[in-house]
């Protein structure tokens, strides 16, 4: 009898984290490594958020809290979706999590059966795919192409979805392309989904408050409120928050799937961290002023990014949205050498040569179910990403 369940054998360690991981041990042994693979801001947490965390130790409010958030949360995510996005939400409909990433676990795991499918538009987030197999389901990746800026077309949508459709996952602006959908692009995709009543949405958030030249971020249930009852949009205060440690996600949605949340997380992890749950109704109801500060540093590495990218021999960079990433396509770069001696015929080889003989540390695209890219995060020192994408020059001036 096997030991170990066979539902592993479906999916594979997060290629990011292991990235970011490869990139420290490299550092640990002395070499001169450059990550830009970790998504996280390399910002401190504003300290207003800080001191409320402190202040909730001191007073005392270390204990178990209810399962899925403390009222004072709730509250503020209910007046934060009211706020930032227009949608009435009470607390009942609203789940807290230790992290955007179990939210989205916990409706998986509450809703699918064996063979219920989920449309995920690719490139995705690694974690995606991973998780409908772990719950069970069949993850139906529909590509967006570099021509239409990394985004699916409603037709696209409209072919993808069958009996077997449960969820469509949608991420905007994108990890990991940073790109955004404008109001008139996700209209053209709700009303595919007005016209089949099965399919729920799960909205992922997260990187909102990361829009950037006037971009106007929105979500499904914003854009259509007929989806409303058929609709758990997510987000947290990890990436505009800089509060990826203190491990706090959220979503709101319709009762009976919040509770059925509930009962997973019940017999799961229970309750988030209390010290992390006060320190983000602080974050949702504090000054935001942080934002447009850290914003304007991450265009301006944007801009610097996707410059140096460009001028690279072989590679094609767009100018994304929002988020803190970029995707370059590196279709000139394949079926070349490296001045290492390494073969590059595809984006992981392209990877794994540059960290080898650069100390770069990306993410190759296939980890994104989209090939041939990486993707590189931006959220470190201008000066780190200068010397960066310099190294990256610098390799693919050198293949032959």
């Amino acid at each position: 009898m096997p030991f170990l369940s066979e539902t592993l054998s479906r999916v594979k360690p997060s290629p990011t984290i292991a990235v970011t991981n490869k990139a420290r041990e490299l550092k640990a042994a002395g070499k001169d490594v450059i990550g830009l693979g970790a998504g996280e801001p390399d910002f401190d947490t504003p300290e207003h958020i800080k001191a409320a965390g402190i202040r909730a130790i001191e007073e005392g409010k270390t204990k178990y809290t209810a399962v899925d958030g403390i009222p004072e949360l709730k509250e503020a995510i209910c007046a934060k979706f009211k706020r930032d996005n227009g949608l009435d939400y009470v607390p009942a409909q609203v789940s807290v999590s230790g992290g955007g990433k179990q939210v989205l676990y916990n409706a998986l795991v509450a809703t699918l059966n064996p063979g219920d499918e989920v449309i995920i538009p690719a490139p995705y987030w690694v974690s995606y795919p991973d998780m409908v197999l772990l719950a069970g389901g069949v993850p139906v990746a529909i590509e967006g192409k570099l021509d239409h800026d990394f985004k699916i077309t409603a037709a696209q949508l409209e072919a993808a979805i069958t009996p077997k459709t449960k969820w469509l996952i949608f991420n905007s602006p994108s990890n990991p392309t940073g790109a955004g959908y404008s109001k008139t692009e996700l209209k053209a995709l709700t009303d595919v989904l007005m016209r089949h009543p099965h399919v729920w949405v799960m909205s992922d958030d997260m990187y909102e408050h990361l829009a950037f030249d006037g971009f106007e971020f929105c979500t499904p249930a914003e854009i259509e409120p007929g989806l409303y009852e058929r609709t758990l949009t997510v987000n947290g205060v990890s990436k505009a928050y800089c509060m990826t440690g203190w491990r706090i996600g959220y979503a709101a949605g319709p009762v009976k799937l919040i509770n059925a949340m509930r009962k997973v997380q019940s017999q799961s992890t229970s309750n988030p961290c209390s010290i992390s749950q006060y320190a983000a109704v602080e974050a949702l109801n504090g000054s935001h002023e942080f934002i447009t500060s850290n914003n304007e540093a991450f265009v301006r590495r944007r801009n610097m990014v996707v410059d140096m990218l460009n001028a690279a021999s072989g590679i094609t960079c767009p100018t994304p949205e929002g988020a803190f990433y970029v995707y370059p396509d590196i279709a000139g770069c394949l079926n070349k050498t490296s001045a290492g001696g390494a073969k590059i015929t595809n984006d992981e080889e392209f990877a794994t040569a540059l960290l080898e003989e650069t100390g770069v540390a990306v993410v190759f695209g296939a980890a994104f179910g989209l090939s041939p890219n990486f993707r590189v995060s931006y959220a470190t020192s201008d000066a780190a990403l200068k010397e960066a994408c310099t190294r990256i020059q610098n390799f693919c001036a050198g293949l032959s």
